[in-house]
Parts: structure tokens; sequence; C-alpha cells
């Protein structure tokens, strides 16, 4: 290469360098809000949040470059939920991720622009946060969580492991997730095919929790099921303690319970659903309309037992149920 051509290519590549390094540094920032129905201590959760922030880097938003998220743990608390909608709403974020009955619902009385993507939420057609599940024609789409069949499969589960049971105490927050109240009707007229009395306890604070699964055990025969909600997650311990010690086979709507002490759960695997979450979050940030992205179901599911609680309570696990357990833990 001649001497004078040398200099010219050097010379223009450096003069490249400043507008390179420009662009790099104006690149535009997007926030993602977030909005979780835990508490920020809860490890379950966390690594919830490093499977969404791990699954938007590999997708190239990398946090501090191109993105950066604005996180609230409402731990279960409706107040709380509505208070941190407002206020991330506030913040004009460029899509909100929402976990739970109650975080979605507050969003939707907080904005009808900003986009939002929902995880873990049993039938939003039928709650009325979605009109339709192939379009949803809004601002919010998502991630469903439970078909209300599968409680009625988790209940015969349980009837299979503690056939002594023949009464559930249904556990729910009503503020939390006012829908159980439609969906115990189908539980409650099931009754003959169960073989169970699905009696509705509705609680709202730690005390009333405490009760629920006193009377739980005024008579023989019985047993709760802690039904899937954010309050209940964040009081799962308080459930497996009170559980454990009146001797109730409980079921869960997650795994973590039965991790920690728990009988059994039969659920969606929500690992899973808030790593399927990542697709949306990175398509309406490349500017998707969640009018457009189809409301989607979960396709993982796991059947969890805890084989040392059911000793403890003295159940002996048919061979055919173990044979169906996705995981149990000895």
């Amino acid at each position: 290469m001649k001497r004078r051509e040398f200099f010219t290519l050097v010379g223009a590549a450096g003069a490249a360098w400043p507008f390179a390094a420009r662009a790099q540094h104006s690149e535009k920032v997007r926030l993602v809000g977030v909005l979780l129905g835990w508490t920020e201590k809860d490890a379950n959760a966390q690594k919830r949040l490093v499977a969404l922030r791990d699954g938007l880097a590999e997708l190239g938003w990398i946090e501090g470059r191109n993105i950066q998220f604005a996180i609230r743990w409402s731990g279960g608390d409706v107040e709380r939920t509505h208070a941190f909608a407002a206020e991330l709403v506030s913040l004009n974020p460029d899509v909100i991720l929402t976990h739970g009955t109650a975080a979605i619902a507050a969003m939707k009385a907080a904005t009808t622009s900003i986009p939002t993507v929902f995880v873990v939420v049993n039938d939003p057609v039928a709650q009325g946060y979605v009109p339709n599940v192939g379009h949803p024609g809004g601002n919010i789409t998502g991630f469903s969580y439970m078909d209300y069949s599968m409680l009625g499969k988790a209940l015969g589960l349980l009837k299979e492991i503690a056939p002594g049971v023949v009464r559930v105490g249904f556990i729910f927050n009503p503020d939390d997730y006012p829908y159980y109240e439609v969906y115990l009707r189908t539980l409650q007229a099931g009754r003959q095919t169960l073989g169970l009395d699905v009696i509705a306890m509705r609680v709202h604070s730690d005390a009333e929790l405490e009760d629920a699964l006193a009377k739980a055990v005024t008579e023989p025969g019985g047993s709760v099921y802690a039904a899937p909600s954010t309050f209940l997650f964040a009081h799962r311990r308080k459930i497996v303690e009170g559980a454990a010690m009146r001797g109730l086979p409980a079921v869960y709507g997650s795994r973590e319970p039965v991790e920690e002490g728990g009988l059994m759960s039969y659920a969606p695997d929500q690992m899973d659903i808030f790593k399927r979450s990542v697709s949306y979050v990175d398509r309406i940030l490349r500017g998707a309309s969640p009018a457009d992205l189809p409301i989607q179901s979960p396709t993982k599911f796991e059947f969890v037992l805890n084989l040392k609680t059911a000793k403890k309570l003295g159940l002996s696990i048919p061979s055919g149920v173990l044979a169906i357990a996705d995981e149990v833990i000895e």
C-alpha cells in the first residue's frame, strides 16, 4: 500500500471512531416496569427475576446499556399493589410485566395505554382483563396460569393419596383473587364426582389464616387446598407449618410450598412461564403491539410430592400415584 493511501485510510477510520462512540453512547435506554406479587427477600422470586433479566440479555437487552428495570415488590398486599401500579405508570415505562391477578387488576385500572404483559393469571378472559385469547385487542397480553379443571385434578390426586379425606377447606383471599368465588360453585357442584365436600375459607390476614387452619381440623377427615394466589404464596410457610402442626393433608398451587414441607402440588411450572414471557417483552420493545400478541397457556405442568411429609401424616402413597409424579421429595 502506498504511503499516501495508508494515511488516508487511517485518517478516515479515526474520523469514524468518534461517530461510532457517540452512536453507542446515544443508544436509547428502554425502561421495563416489573410488578411482582412476592417479597424481595423471597429466593424463588429472585430466581424468576434473574430468569427475566438473563433472557432479555440473551436477546441483546443489556442492563445499563439499552435497558433499565423499575421493580416493585407487593408481598401479596393488595393496597400496596395498587400504589405500586400507579407509581410504575407515572414512570411511563416502555412495557410493564406484572405477576399475579392482583397486579394485573391494579395495572388495568391504572393505564389503558402502556403495553402490559401479565404472567400467572387464571382465565384472563373470564376475569375481564382481555376480551379475547387469540386477539387481546388492547394494551394487555400475557401468559395464563391454571385452567380451573386442574383444581379438580389436584383434589382427585389428594383423594388417592389420602382416601380418608372427606372435606377440603378451599383457602383464598377474595381481595387478591375474587374470581375463586365463581369457580368454587363448580367445585362444590362436583361433590359426588370428587367424593369431597369443598368448604370456602376466605382469609385476609395472618390471623384469619390461622383460624381457617384450626377450623379444618374440627372434624375428622379434614384437609386444605391453598389456592394459587400471590397472597397465599407470600404466606406459604405459615400454611405449611400450620398444616404440619395439625396433621392436615394440604395441596398447594405451586411447587415451592412442597419443597418447604407441604404434601403435594399439581400446577403449571411458573419458572417456565416467566422464561417464556421474555419473548413478549422483547417483541413489544421492538415495536410489536400487545393487541396482536395472543394470550398463551402453560405448556409445562408438574406434580410434586413430598414423601417425607406423607410419612409424617401416616399416608401410604399408591404406586400408581408415585409413577406419575414429576418429582418426589424424600
